[in-house]
């Protein structure tokens, strides 16, 4: 009997052994694998893409291809599994920042928060420097590279519309795999919406007759100041001229009109050419937008500032702003005063 106990106690103390190694084993596991899952990841890619049908291991052989050597694939399937994120991986481009863990990563890629990239439209472009910005954008995919300006807009849906002043200036977020067609059929229904809201402000005497023709104004307005707090005093100048039958006079719309020629000098012969876009030959509003006004520019051409000036020049000084005049006397008076400033400044360059 006796030896029967002592046979019982070593199969007890064997038992006892082996659950304590099978939890520290389970204990070591479980830090290694918790090591592994908050531990930062150290990629030579900067992103990689989930396709549409790829699996876990074909998750994985990319994230290795990325750079990314951390774990093994059973740690990583255990985590995936841990986290629910086995077989709901979202398809799309995910950024492989080094200060992600495994864990952050595999819930980005379940919650499918993908590398978000940005372009801006800047105020004040045209059609020509948009098309241009959209042409760099990376990774944007360019489905509109050989159109024309008319097959462009018949692409968006509007093909009797002019692109100029269409778009609406501000920074748009899009993802791998969206195209131009995508960021410009955005800017235009936020054009539409911001141009919608922008009319129905409008003074009760503003002398326009459509949205068109504000937004128009709004880009006259945008060309020709970059200070906001000036546009609606600019809008004022504008709205009385359009009012009293006075030309508009502005250089902005001239230099459109010479287009691509333009080398950066306005000259009198550009002024006493006539164009569709020259204000000084023609009464009235241009035929098209000349381009692409911000938020302030549209409310500035809805409600102009009251007022009795008529005439503005640039003070000269490098601030952007402008000098107002209700008379042309006034206005010769600060062209004057403009004019000396230049020279002052051309004969201080000279001595230095």
């Amino acid at each position: 009997m006796a030896g029967a106990k002592r046979g019982c106690l070593l199969v007890l103390a064997v038992l006892v052994l082996l659950v304590a190694l099978a939890g520290a084993g389970a204990a070591w596991l479980w830090q290694r694998q918790g090591s592994f899952a908050d531990a930062p990841l150290t990629p030579s890619a900067e992103s990689m893409s989930i396709a549409s049908g790829d699996s876990f291991n074909s998750v994985l052989r990319k994230l290795r291809a990325a750079g990314v050597d951390e774990g093994d694939d059973l740690q990583w399937q255990l985590l995936a599994r841990q986290l629910d994120a086995a077989g709901k991986l979202k398809v799309g481009e995910y950024a492989l920042d080094p200060a992600l863990t495994p864990r952050q990563l595999l819930l980005n890629m379940r919650q499918g928060k993908v590398l978000q990239h940005r372009v801006t439209i800047v105020e004040g472009w045209n059609i020509r420097q948009l098309r241009a910005a959209l042409a760099r954008a990376q990774p944007l995919q360019h489905e509109t590279t050989d159109l024309s300006d008319t097959e462009l807009m018949a692409k968006l849906g509007f093909p009797d519309q002019h692109p100029e002043g269409r778009f609406l200036p501000e920074t748009y977020v899009y993802q791998r795999g969206d195209s131009d067609v995508d960021v410009l059929k955005r800017a235009h229904a936020a054009m539409e919406k911001e141009l919608a809201a922008a009319w129905a402000e409008r003074s009760d005497d503003l002398p326009l007759t459509s949205p068109y023709e504000l937004l128009i104004l709004a880009s006259i307005i945008e060309k020709e100041t970059g200070l906001a707090s000036e546009r609606p005093q600019i809008a004022g100048v504008f709205a009385r001229r359009l009012k009293l039958g006075m030309r508009l006079q502005t250089d902005p719309t001239v230099i459109y009109g010479i287009g691509s020629a333009y080398d950066g000098n306005i000259r009198k012969v550009h002024l006493t050419t006539d164009t569709p876009y020259n204000t000084y030959t023609r009464a009235g509003l241009t035929p098209t937008p000349i381009a692409m006004p911000g938020r302030d520019a549209l409310h500035a051409a809805a409600r102009p500032a009251p007022g009795d000036a008529l005439y503005f020049v640039a003070v000269g000084d490098g601030s952007g702003a402008h000098v107002f005049s209700a008379s042309y006397g006034e206005h010769n008076s600060a062209v004057a005063q403009y004019l000396q400033r230049l020279r002052d400044k051309k004969k201080e360059a000279v001595e230095q």
